[in-house]
């Protein structure tokens, strides 16, 4: 049987051929052993989900193959219009917390985790990914850039960090590639990780958008797209806990979905008032 072509492959992929800098991408691919050095990364007894096993973009294996990270920025720059670092800011800009540590979930090569540790220099700023290659080259990013991430290889269903551990999570590009089961893991997981008001930040494809423009959906190999579409975070997150959900809209293709961790509900007592009926607590 004669696999049928995606739109990528006959359309895309040879635009792609043309705009990359191919010797420059090769040279960067033969510039180290990545096998040995993705071992820095990689957390024994880990394993990769099956989801996470499958062909994204039109590329064997997706993210656990060395090419999707030496080819993600190259291609990402031409396929989140009108810019790629606008439309990560859209969701550094929708930030209302000063936060002390952050979490980027699923960082991929760091471009958000990067913007997020300029943005608020103070804080401390993890990267969580399940690719060692994704994670080496943001690792050689934030050293370009001269600045202080942490990386760390792991899944985002399950973190291993501890309850109430964050200020900040956030995740961009994420939830289109994995089934909609996954995303509400994720946010759950989200919820453990925050402290009470604590917010987690969602960039990705507009899904109200994905359903009206249906091709879109079809562009790229993307096994989940159509089932991220279907959905809604907005009810995502309310089911996870989250309060004050809201989603914008960031250049009609993309969205940024922000909710709140609500502070502990506390029952006033007589006792929280002083003789003359003013507020005694605190």
């Amino acid at each position: 049987m004669v696999q049928q072509q995606t739109l990528f492959d006959r359309f895309l992929s040879p635009v792609f051929n043309i705009l990359l800098d191919r010797e420059a991408l090769s040279q960067y691919r033969h510039s180290k052993d990545w096998e040995k050095e993705g071992d820095r990364f990689r957390q024994p007894g880990l394993v990769y989900p099956a989801y996470y096993q499958q062909n994204f973009h039109g590329v064997k294996q997706g993210y656990l193959n060395i090419d999707a990270a030496v080819t993600y920025d190259p291609i990402t720059q031409y396929v989140l219009p009108p810019n790629e670092e606008w439309v990560r800011k859209g969701l550094i800009e929708r930030i209302r917390c000063q936060p002390r540590r952050i979490l980027d979930l699923g960082c991929g090569t760091g471009s958000t985790t990067l913007l997020l540790k300029k943005s608020f220099p103070q804080a401390e700023v993890i990267g969580l990914d399940l690719s060692p290659y994704m994670l080496l080259v943001a690792e050689d990013k934030a050293q370009q850039a001269k600045l202080t991430i942490q990386l760390q290889q792991g899944n985002a269903e399950k973190t291993g960090f501890p309850d109430a551990s964050f200020d900040l999570v956030t995740a961009s590009l994420l939830f289109h590639e994995t089934p909609s089961i996954v995303a509400c893991n994720i946010l759950q997981e989200a919820f453990r990780l925050l402290k009470a008001g604590g917010e987690v930040l969602i960039l990705d494809g507009n899904q109200a958008t994905l359903r009206q423009a249906e091709w879109l959906t079809e562009v790229f190999e993307e096994p989940y797209i159509k089932d991220y579409a279907a959905g809604s975070l907005d009810a995502w997150m309310g089911t996870a806990g989250f309060g004050d959900v809201r989603t914008e809209e960031v250049w009609w293709v993309n969205q940024v979905t922000r909710g709140v961790k609500p502070l502990p509900y506390r029952k006033v007592e007589f006792s929280d008032f002083d003789a003359n009926g003013a507020w005694a607590v605190g």
